[in-house]
């Protein structure tokens, strides 16, 4: 795998442990408080760090396309473990007890 830059430029760090430093730093929640979506969100990291995402590509070959592929399905299993928790929580919800042991008022 290619050696990747931080923003002091390092040669020697992997460009994923980069980019997972550089996301986890990265303030998303504040664009998110002010009502921007994930996608523009998103857009916004691309354009801050454009400079150092540029020099990742300069060097980007075969084995980091791989690695890449590989952070897509584990993105694209994450969200989908989050997703199966959110729809547990609202059947959680939902869920209605009946009290069996009451009995109905039989009319004549």
């Amino acid at each position: 795998m290619k050696k990747i830059i931080n923003k002091k430029y390092n040669k020697n760090e992997p460009w994923f442990k980069w980019l997972t430093r550089e996301l986890n730093s990265y303030e998303a929640f504040q664009d998110f408080d002010l009502g921007k979506n994930p996608r523009d969100v998103a857009e916004e990291f691309i354009f801050s760090n454009s400079n150092t995402i540029e020099e990742v590509f300069e060097n980007f070959d075969e084995e980091d396309k791989d690695t890449l592929n590989q952070f897509l399905k584990l993105t694209e299993c994450e969200l989908h473990v989050f997703r199966i928790l959110e729809k547990q929580i609202e059947l959680r919800n939902k869920v209605r007890f009946v009290d069996f042991k009451k009995k109905k008022k039989i009319k004549n």
